[in-house]
């Protein structure tokens, strides 16, 4: 490590102090550090969001909304999260809420879908069909795990046919 140049006149043998250098430490040391906690951000665990058949039901709609839009070529995409409206929508608010999101986001991507394949004749029809489907399913899915761990999700790309 070099040091910083000296000025001309200045004595080379003694030592040479910069100004604003090294200030020695407080009398009696520094204070204790603070007791350590949990990071911030961590909370308790999230709030359960109904009975494990809510929960279920809830799953039926993302993950069979995902599975019967991929398999059904968007067709079918709607139905699970109908049938999951239906029969448990009435009594679980949870499920009412969360099945309407998936059958919403679903029925807008069969739309597009049925759009897509009334042009396939032009040639666009493939293109918008195949993305109809990636969607449904991708989204579909995220949704199911989000459920799966207990969180609500909300869709986008959606309108809200069903209120």
């Amino acid at each position: 490590m070099t040091t910083p140049p000296r000025p001309p006149d200045d004595d080379p043998t003694t030592p040479y102090n910069t100004p604003g250098g090294y200030q020695s430490p407080p009398p009696g040391g520094y204070p204790p550090p603070p007791p350590y906690g949990p990071p911030p951000g961590y909370g308790p665990p999230p709030q359960q969001y109904g009975s494990s058949e809510d929960r279920m039901w809830v799953m039926v709609a993302h993950f069979g909304g995902a599975a019967a839009a991929f398999f059904g070529a968007v067709w079918l995409g709607w139905i699970p999260p109908l049938v999951a409206y239906l029969s448990r929508g009435q009594q679980s608010p949870f499920v009412r809420a969360e099945s309407l999101k998936a059958l919403n986001f679903q029925l807008l991507w069969t739309i597009v879908g049925v759009i897509g394949y009334a042009l396939i004749c032009a040639g666009l029809g493939f293109i918008i069909v195949g993305l109809a489907v990636l969607i449904a399913t991708i989204f579909g899915v995220i949704a199911g795990i989000k459920a799966l761990n207990n969180e609500p999700y909300h869709y986008p790309l959606t309108y809200p046919f069903v209120k």
